[in-house]
């Protein structure tokens, strides 16, 4: 199985002149605001403080970059975080769509979701995004940990049927126990095609 041991910070970019080409593959994770972004990072590069986590939603305003060895992970900033101003919510989403232009710089989505609550109407318009410019995605329902198997298997039932996407393109995972670490782990080594370690 893909072994990460050894990912490092590389940049932010605060526009699309600072975006990073690579000969790595890039993996974005994207997500609503509280939704566990630095947390999943932290979890997939087995170190506690590789992304900063903070209790204050809407803190990742920037695209941040790191090195985990076979792929470039970016970090995209959260979307859908109430208390920002109209004018700092536009500037993320024009951060965010600039991203996305390039389609040829991003190999894949792991598009973030609470496994908790309906996907919202934020989401639901980033899935929609990824569909329209035929860009692969993964979703990983977060914060498993929060409630019961069974509750999780329903949830992410639910999750895939308002994603239309099948349940098996899901993987509910937590930061807390490290649940789902593997299956992520083997779905991007699927995706990288080989076996290796990092």
């Amino acid at each position: 199985m893909l072994k990460i041991t050894n990912a490092e910070f590389i940049t932010s970019a605060a526009s699309k002149e600072q975006f990073i080409k690579s000969d790595k593959p890039i993996i974005a994770v994207c997500g609503k605001s509280n939704v566990g972004k630095s947390s999943f990072i932290n979890m997939l590069a087995n170190r506690k403080k590789l992304a900063k986590v903070s209790k204050e939603p809407g803190r990742t305003r920037l695209v941040n970059y790191f090195d985990f060895g076979e792929f470039i992970l970016a970090d995209l900033p959260g979307y859908g975080f109430a208390s920002v101003s109209k004018q700092e919510k536009i500037k993320w989403a024009k951060l965010l769509e600039s991203f996305f232009e390039d389609k040829s710089n991003i190999f894949h989505v792991l598009a973030l979701s609470d496994i908790r609550h309906d996907p919202t109407s934020d989401d639901r318009q980033m899935i929609e995004f990824l569909y329209y410019h035929l860009i692969p995605f993964t979703v990983i329902a977060t914060k498993a940990d929060k409630i019961s198997k069974a509750a999780q298997r329903k949830n992410v039932t639910n999750i895939a049927a308002i994603y239309k996407c099948g349940s098996g393109n899901i993987i509910a995972t937590s930061s807390e126990t490290r649940q789902g670490l593997d299956d992520v782990l083997s779905r991007l080594e699927n995706l990288l095609g080989g076996e290796s370690d990092v």
